[in-house]
């Protein structure tokens, strides 16, 4: 993946808890930086699509509808083994 050089201003006690965070995981600055910027829009986009299926499970039809679903899935011996959640 390609990478850009960018100048950020940070106050002094962030930048030194940065760099002593990095140097801990035995990495640089920027690959520290950079790996924390991609678990915060993770956690962000993670965070949106939560948000949505929490409004569409909050409409009844939606809810009774999985749980029929789910019912019938179930009463036909589903087998739910191999369903991988991370």
């Amino acid at each position: 993946m390609a990478s850009a050089k960018i100048a950020i201003t940070v106050p002094e006690d962030v930048l030194s808890e940065v760099d002593a965070a990095a140097r801990m995981r035995g990495e640089t600055r920027s690959s520290f930086i950079s790996r924390i910027l991609k678990t915060a829009l993770k956690a962000r986009r993670d965070a949106g699509i939560t948000r949505r299926l929490n409004e569409l499970f909050a409409e009844e039809s939606v809810v009774a509808t999985q749980e029929r679903i789910t019912r019938e899935m179930d009463s036909a011996g589903t087998d739910w083994s191999d369903e991988v959640w991370e």
